[in-house]
């Protein structure tokens, strides 16, 4: 085997890295104890690195879609050895996943304590809303113009999953289908800049998708959007962006009194 391959023994057999990052598990097998020339190898599997999600990451997904879903309500605390426990991992990967939650605007420090779930103001949503309606009426528009068959297709999906979840009542798929739906509109305006901006606000951007209850209010007037980006209408499209933007502002915040968090400071 070549010097510049780094090998990890285990109980069970070896592993090595190649050149190219490529993990190849090889599973030992002894004739005789004691006898290393009596070892033979066989090939059972290879890993890339693509294939490795580092701990923090699965933890951060894990908080990230739990805050979104509600599932881990605004103002509540987020204690590193709780979390840890909870996920089996260690303290740090906790840790990391929370220091870049704070980064998009899911959860709040605290120093010398605990980080809690952000809990958005009157004003942080009024301010979110502002900006999603700048970038959603761009996007909405540069979709229509730019959509491709592949692009339509995946929209097409999204709508459909949307529409199966909300028809089952199975709220947290639905608001989570919608928002990927938004998010490939974004996908097909194919505006670097466009989708850059989208990239730092997409959390905040998810969070504010999925406060409301009226799933089957959203999944029709997508219906409509989709219709309108497959026939290229431009006009039609950017009317029914400015009409799905009014009705998400309003379900929102009726969805925020229901729930008694529309706050402000």
């Amino acid at each position: 085997m070549p010097s510049d391959v780094g090998i990890h023994r285990s109980r069970d057999g070896l592993v090595y890295r190649d050149k190219v990052g490529g993990i190849q598990i090889v599973a030992m097998h002894r004739a005789a104890p004691g006898r290393m020339n009596d070892l033979r190898c066989e090939n059972v599997g290879m890993a890339t690195a693509e294939d490795f999600t580092p701990e923090s990451e699965r933890v951060m997904n894990t908080l990230r879609d739990e805050i979104i879903d509600g599932t881990r309500a605004p103002g509540s605390r987020l204690v590193e050895r709780e979390i840890a426990a909870e996920l089996g991992v260690s303290r740090l990967p906790v840790r990391d996943a929370l220091r870049s939650l704070v980064g998009e605007g899911l959860v709040t420090p605290r120093p010398r304590t605990w980080a809690v779930v952000r809990e958005f103001t009157h004003s942080d949503v009024s301010d979110l809303n502002e900006v999603r309606s700048a970038l959603e009426t761009l996007a909405f528009r540069l979709a229509a113009q730019r959509r491709t068959r592949a692009g339509l297709a995946k929209l097409r999906a999204d709508l459909d999953d949307e529409r199966a979840a909300a028809a089952k009542g199975d709220a947290a798929t639905a608001r989570r289908k919608a928002a990927d739906f938004h998010e490939t509109v974004t996908e097909l305006a194919d505006n670097a800049l466009l989708s850059e901006l989208d990239g730092i606000l997409q959390s905040r951007l998810r969070w504010l998708l999925g406060q409301h209850d009226d799933l089957d209010v959203f999944a029709q007037e997508h219906e409509e959007l989709y219709l309108a980006i497959e026939a290229r209408d431009v006009q039609r499209v950017a009317e029914l962006a400015a009409q799905h933007l009014a009705t998400s502002t309003e379900k929102i915040a009726q969805h925020r009194r229901n729930s008694g968090v529309d706050i402000d400071e």
